[in-house]
């Protein structure tokens, strides 16, 4: 029986329907049927739909043009950045307060839009404030005396012009004042902080005009809540210097702990045992501490006459802790979940010795299969592939048809300007060498929007739509390959009888192309059924925002329920699906079959499912917080400059947060731990229903012998019947 298996033992076997029992062939490592594509429907469904999807990302491509988000604009609609202007970056607003007074500034800064003043490509955002001379307005004033060459329109040259300061104030040529600003997104906004530094005395100077201190003060109060937080780029250019001082060490952290959860999951072969029942016993000796401590202070205050109805409600919560009823109900409710988890312990040992036994089972299939633990990083590179795929075809999407201008004047009583109509287009590159509105100084091409009026640009919300829907049933199913994937490498060392010697060659690799090759459409259909969920979830979250403000409590408790119950049906689809892609990868049987037989079979052994996952959930939480917190505290102490590494240059001093390469390694320590441990909880739950599976269809004898370990037959009291076996088991 411990033979080498056959190369296609995992695709041969018996055809016997769910519950009947399986013939044992000594060729074969487990009840996986003869396998055939599954759920084809689905499949060809998710294959159109991915063919779909990339043609929306080829026609989004073909008309979209991202330069109009990426990079500003000025007044001729010309890119600031690339082209002519590509020794100028910014673009610099001649009155951005005209902005907030027209669209939200923010909008205006992040989406391109233009708005209703000059706007001209500049090297540099201005640091300083200027106000135009009054002097500049004599008759004998030359307009280059008093006005920066650089910050006018570019066709507009000073030394040439025969226009006086007034005329080119009121056409907007050149800005007659300026407060200091920063460039944010190639975007000049005034710098809040700067501004608060300006003296009032000085903004309020005679003879300066009215408007400029309108602009100033209006600045001041209109942006400061936004711009306020511009002071980030600074901090971003520090954090920059800190990650290029420290990023050696950064990455050994990393290192180190990607070593401590490699070691922690094999050590929990040897140790799984007694730190289970150390952390069982110590949360039992936490509980019997608070127990003790409730009535020591229970018994200080037992002679105290106040009581809790006399102290009424207060948002001070000291002062019930000093009320004995306080006390008393702490010691009761302490008490009696010690009792329960006191008789759980009693009655359901037999269980913790299972679990126990399928973890330390668990260590050992993961140390047979180490490629196992690098399969996240095939997970993680195909969801980045994903993630960039919807970004750059939404980014695409949004900006696909032509701009569209129109004229708008930015002062409408001045001459004729009232006679200009909303719906007049113009093309910004030439209208300003035009005099076809000279009548009207103030006269300006703005950006409105992007044309919607051919086929595609109609149809942009429903492919946003398509894109959104497409995206979510890609990542839903790109986590069920990963899981059915591991899955079904865990499976085949689990029905191996002979171990390590009847595991296949490359168990994952044969895994991977098995559920490639098969079960594709299972796979679709159970990423679709919670894709389903997800859009209603965000349909919900997005009815809640539009209407919230007119929601009365009712409606509110209601869409509060929606949620809620949306959010629990997520989570229970999520939990079938992972364990039907189990039964997948084991029988090869489609998603409803597959869904069905798990759930019932854990339904059978309902006690079991809890004390497992319980019992998982705690060891592997105990191996997070000692791998985060270790790794954690070890890069406080060297980045703190507590610890210093002989023959090390690296000093505390070098870095302007010393937290933020703490932060780094902290975050990187949990999702490393959490990829590593989420290996091993695929295979936790793998094995678990594996061993339920061989429980309910062998029974011992030569022709039903069970594969479970010798210590899990040893628990159940269970043994096989017959001579041995091969070389028998671990």
């Amino acid at each position: 029986m411990g033979k080498k298996l056959k190369e296609e033992s995992l695709d041969s076997v018996d055809s016997l329907e769910y519950g009947e029992p399986a013939q044992y062939d000594p060729t074969f490592n487990g009840p996986i049927r003869k396998r055939g594509c599954t759920d084809i429907i689905c499949c060809v469904l998710f294959m159109v739909v991915i063919l779909g999807y990339m043609a929306v990302g080829i026609l989004a491509w073909l008309y979209g043009d991202p330069r109009h988000v990426l990079y500003p604009r000025n007044s001729t609609g010309m890119f600031c950045g690339i082209g002519l202007n590509v020794a100028q970056p910014s673009v610099f607003y001649f009155d951005i307060l005209k902005c907030a007074t027209s669209i939200n500034v923010m909008a205006a800064v992040l989406n391109g839009l233009q708005c209703p003043t000059t706007q001209v490509c500049v090297e540099k955002c201005p640091d300083v404030f200027w106000a135009l001379n009054p002097l500049a307005y004599l008759p004998n004033a030359k307009p280059r005396d008093y006005f920066n060459q650089t910050l006018c329109v570019p066709s507009f040259d000073l030394a040439s012009t025969k226009l006086n300061v007034k005329e080119i104030v009121d056409q907007e040529l050149c800005p007659f004042f300026y407060t200091p600003t920063i460039s944010v997104l190639g975007r000049c906004i005034p710098d809040v902080t700067a501004l608060k530094n300006i003296p009032n005395d000085f903004v309020n100077t005679p003879g300066l005009p009215s408007s400029i201190n309108d602009t100033v003060n209006g600045i001041r109060n209109a942006t400061g809540d936004i711009v306020n937080s511009f002071n980030a780029k600074e901090i971003g250019v520090r954090i920059f210097e800190d990650f290029a001082s420290s990023w050696q060490w950064i990455i050994a952290a990393l290192v180190i702990a990607m070593v401590v959860s490699f070691l922690f999951l094999l050590l929990l072969r040897f140790i799984a045992p007694v730190m289970v029942w150390v952390l069982i016993f110590g949360v039992l000796a936490v509980g019997a501490y608070g127990i003790y401590h409730c009535w020591w202070e229970y018994d200080n205050y037992r002679k105290s006459t106040v009581s809790i109805a006399d102290i009424g409600f207060t948002t001070d919560f000291k002062v019930y802790l000093q009320v004995k009823e306080t006390w008393l109900a702490f010691l009761i409710i302490l008490s009696v979940v010690e009792g329960i988890l006191l008789l759980t312990l009693i009655f359901l040992r037999t269980r913790i010795l299972i679990a126990i036994a399928l973890i330390q089972e668990s260590s050992k299939a993961v140390s047979h299969m180490m490629s196992t633990l690098f399969y996240p990083l095939v997970t993680f590179v195909l969801l980045v592939v994903c993630v960039a795929y919807w970004g750059i075809t939404a980014l695409y999407l949004a900006t696909s048809g032509n701009p569209v201008y129109k004229v708008v004047t930015l002062n409408s009583t001045q001459g004729n300007c009232g006679q200009i109509g909303g719906n007049v287009t113009c093309d910004p590159q030439t209208f300003y060498n035009s005099t076809d509105y000279s009548w009207c100084p103030s006269a300006r091409c703005i950006f409105i929007k992007y044309n919607n009026e051919g086929l595609l640009q109609r149809n942009l919300f429903n492919l946003q739509i398509y894109n959104v829907v497409a995206f979510l049933w890609c990542i839903n199913f790109v986590i069920a390959l990963g899981q059915c994937t591991l899955a079904g490498a865990f499976a085949s060392y689990y029905w191996a009888f002979s171990k390590p010697s009847d595991i296949p060659t490359f168990p994952l690799s044969q895994a991977f192309i098995r559920t490639l090759r098969y079960h594709v459409g299972s796979l679709a259909f159970g990423a679709l059924i919670l894709t389903l969920i997800q859009v209603v979830r965000i349909i919900l979250e997005y009815l809640d925002h539009k209407t919230r403000a007119a929601q009365n409590p009712c409606a509110r408790f209601l869409m509060c329920c929606l949620k809620c119950c949306f959010w629990c049906l997520e989570k229970f689809i999520k939990f079938l699906n992972r364990n039907a892609y189990i039964m997948i990868a084991v029988y090869g049987k489609n998603f409803c079959v597959s869904a069905k037989n798990a759930f019932m079979l854990l339904m059978r052994n309902i006690v079991r499912v809890v004390v497992l996952d319980k019992v998982t959930d705690l060891l592997l939480f105990f191996g997070k917080l000692l791998v985060v917190g270790g790794v954690g505290v070890l890069a406080f102490f060297f980045f703190s400059g507590r610890i210093r590494l002989p023959g090390s240059n690296f000093r505390t001093e070098m870095l302007n947060y010393y937290w933020m390469p703490i932060i780094v390694v902290v975050v990187g320590a949990y999702l490393i731990a959490h990829g590593f441990f989420s290996v091993y909880n695929m295979c936790v739950d793998t094995l678990f229903l594996c061993f339920l599976e061989d429980l309910e269809r062998h029974d011992g004898t030569m022709q039903k012998p069970y594969y479970m370990s010798k210590n899990l037959m040893k628990i159940l009291n269970k043994k096989n019947k017959g001579p041995k076996k091969g070389k028998g088991k671990d």
